[in-house]
């Protein structure tokens, strides 16, 4: 190595080694944390509302898809399930139905709402032959926002309207 090579050398490692420049100050950090936290603050009440708007359109398009198994039901048996016999009817052959020709629903099971609670099934239902509701997030009849009841029939008459 020459002396003009080794001299650049040694002012390029005097240059990288200063004092005071080998880190982030704690005031530097706090203000990035802050900053990380109002966006947090900001952003995040959106996605847990998308995250909630997303369960109610999930539990709406398994209302419909349990709707048209319960026609084909229909089709086969003449009759829709009772109350008893429930949306389990869907997947599981019952007494009393000779011409069954499930099950009606590619999963083999009847699945639980978004929240993870039972879907309510009654026949003949309050509005039709048969009524089918999501208790919401709170597992209760009745409530608000997301705890809201979500009914098959409450769709098909806001669609027709």
């Amino acid at each position: 190595m020459s002396k003009r090579s080794a001299g650049f050398f040694r002012q390029v490692a005097k240059k990288q080694i200063r004092p005071g420049e080998q880190g982030f100050t704690l005031v530097e950090m706090l203000v990035v944390i802050t900053i990380i936290g109002l966006i947090m603050g900001l952003i995040g009440p959106r996605v847990l509302n998308y995250l909630s708007e997303s369960k109610v359109k999930a539990a709406k398009i398994q209302m419909q898809s349990f709707a048209s198994a319960l026609d084909l039901f229909y089709l086969d048996a003449g009759r829709y399930p009772s109350t008893s016999e429930g949306l389990a009817a869907l997947v599981r052959h019952t007494p009393g139905v000779q011409a069954w020709n499930g099950p009606y629903l590619k999963s083999g099971s009847v699945p639980n709402d978004p929240w993870n609670h039972p879907y309510v099934y009654r026949a003949p239902g309050e509005h039709g032959a048969f009524d089918i509701v999501s208790l919401g997030a709170d597992g209760q009849e009745g409530g608000t926002g997301t705890a809201a009841d979500i009914s098959l029939d409450a769709m098909t008459s806001a669609r027709n309207e």
